[in-house]
C-alpha cells in the first residue's frame, strides 16, 4: 500500500518508540495483577539485594513516565499539524478536530473499561479538546497557558518531594496499602467482573486522569511549541534545537530520573509526574540523532509503521497483555520473575511490528485509526 509521502518519518519513529514503551511500565502492572505497588518502590526498598528487583527498577527508570511524556508530547505535535492543515484549507477551527477528540474519548472509554482501568485516551481527548481552543488563541496565549498550569502542576509535584524528603528524613515509611483484593480479582476474577469494578469505581480509577490534565496540557502545547520552532525538521536548525534538547535529558534528565533508585519510594511520584517528562526530551533529540546516523537501519522502519497505527498498537498490547497475565486468559500474573516480564514485553512489542508491517502492506490506515477517520468524517456532514 503507498504511504502517505506527507508524513514526517521521525515524527512516526517517535510515536511508535513511545507507544511499545508505554507498555514497558503497564506491564509490570498486568503482570502483578494489579498491584500498584510494582511501578513505584514504596514497598520494595532493597532493589540492590535482588537482580529481580533491579531489573525493575532499571527498566522502570529508562520508561516509566519517560514514554508516556513522549506520547503527549507527540499528541501535540499531531494537534499543530491538524492546525495547520485547518489554516491551508481555510476550514473553521476547532471545528471537526473537536468530533475527533470526542471520538478519542469514546474510545478510551470502551479501552478502560473492556481491557484496562490505566488508559490515557480518555485524558488525552479532554486534553486535546482543551488545547484546541487555547491554540487558536495565538504564541502568547500559549506561553501564558504553559506558565500558569506548568507551574501550578510544578508547584505539587515540588510539595510532594519536599513531603518525600521530609517523611524519608524522619523514618517514616510511604505506601500504597494492601492491594490483595485488586490481586484476586485479577487472579480469580472473571472477564465480566472486571468489568463490574471499573464500571462500579469509574470515578477512583480516573482519579489520575484528572490529576494528570494540567501536566497534559503544558506538554500538548510543548509539542506544538517545538513543531512550531522546527526542532523536528532535518536542517541545521532542527539539528540545533535538538542539541539543546540532548543536553537537557543528558545532563538534567537523567540525575533528576536517578533518584527512582532512592529506597523507600520517596521520590517516586516527583519522578514519574515531574522529572520523567525532562528525561523524554532527551530521548527525542536521542534517537532523532540515532536516526540522521544510520537512516536504514531496519528498527526504525518498524518503528515508523507502529507510529502511523500507533492507537491501534497501544489497545492491541494492552489486550495481549491481559491475556497473558490475566485468571481468565493464560493465568502468568504473580507467576512469572521480572526478567521474564521484560522478555514478555519484549516478545509483544515485536509482534506488533510484525503485525504493524503486515497490516500496512495490505491497507493505508491501521484498523482502528480507519475506524475513528470514518466516524469522524460521518459527523462532520
Amino acid at each position: 500500500m503507498e504511504r502517505d509521502s506527507r508524513r514526517i518519518r521521525l515524527l512516526d519513529i517517535l510515536r511508535g518508540f513511545a507507544v511499545l514503551g508505554t507498555l514497558g511500565t503497564n506491564i509490570w502492572i498486568l503482570a502483578h495483577l494489579g498491584d500498584l505497588n510494582y511501578i513505584f518502590s514504596f514497598n520494595h526498598n532493597a532493589w540492590w539485594t535482588s537482580i529481580q528487583d533491579f531489573v525493575r527498577n532499571l527498566v522502570l527508570f529508562l520508561v516509566n513516565g519517560k514514554l508516556l511524556g513522549l506520547l503527549t508530547i507527540m499528541f501535540g505535535v499531531g494537534l499543530e499539524m491538524k492546525y495547520q492543515q485547518a489554516l491551508r484549507k481555510g476550514t473553521a477551527w476547532p471545528g471537526v478536530y473537536i468530533w475527533t477528540s470526542i471520538i478519542l474519548m469514546v474510545e478510551g472509554f470502551i479501552h478502560f473499561m473492556l481491557v484496562l482501568e490505566y488508559d490515557i485516551l480518555m485524558s488525552y481527548g479532554v486534553t486535546a479538546i482543551i488545547a484546541a481552543f487555547i491554540i487558536k488563541g495565538g504564541d502568547p496565549i500559549m506561553r501564558r497557558v504553559m506558565k500558569i498550569v506548568g507551574g501550578l502542576h510544578g508547584g505539587i509535584m515540588l510539595l510532594l518531594l519536599v513531603l518525600g524528603i521530609y517523611i524519608g528524613l524522619t523514618g517514616a515509611n510511604i505506601s500504597l496499602g494492601n492491594m490483595n483484593e485488586t490481586i484476586l480479582l485479577y487472579r480469580d476474577g472473571s472477564w465480566f467482573q472486571q468489568v463490574q469494578e471499573r464500571f462500579t469505581n469509574f470515578v477512583m480509577l480516573r482519579l489520575e486522569v484528572i490529576f494528570v490534565i494540567p501536566m497534559n496540557i503544558f506538554l500538548f502545547l510543548l509539542g506544538i511549541r517545538l513543531m512550531r520552532s522546527g526542532t523536528f525538521a532535518p536542517d541545521e536548525n532542527g539539528r540545533q534545537k535538538r542539541k539543546k534538547l540532548l543536553h537537557i535529558g543528558l545532563y538534567l534528565g537523567i540525575p533528576l530520573n536517578l533518584l527512582i533508585f532512592v529506597p523507600g519510594g520517596y521520590f517516586d511520584l516527583p519522578v514519574r509526574y515531574l522529572f520523567a517528562p525532562i528525561l523524554s526530551l532527551g530521548y527525542i533529540a536521542l534517537i532523532a540523532k540515532l536516526v540522521e546516523a544510520n537512516q536504514k537501519l531496519w528498527l526504525w522502519g518498524r518503528l515508523e509503521l507502529v507510529g502511523q497505527m500507533s492507537l491501534s498498537c497501544y489497545v492491541l498490547q494492552n489486550v495481549i497483555a491481559t491475556v497473558i497475565f490475566y485468571g481468565w486468559g493464560f493465568g502468568l500474573g504473580g507467576k512469572v520473575d521480572s526478567v521474564t516480564i521484560v522478555f514478555i514485553w519484549l516478545a509483544i512489542s515485536y509482534f506488533q511490528v510484525i503485525f504493524a508491517s503486515l497490516w500496512l502492506k495490505r491497507f493505508k490506515y491501521g484498523p482502528m485509526e480507519s475506524a475513528r477517520r470514518f466516524t469522524s468524517n460521518l459527523l462532520s456532514k
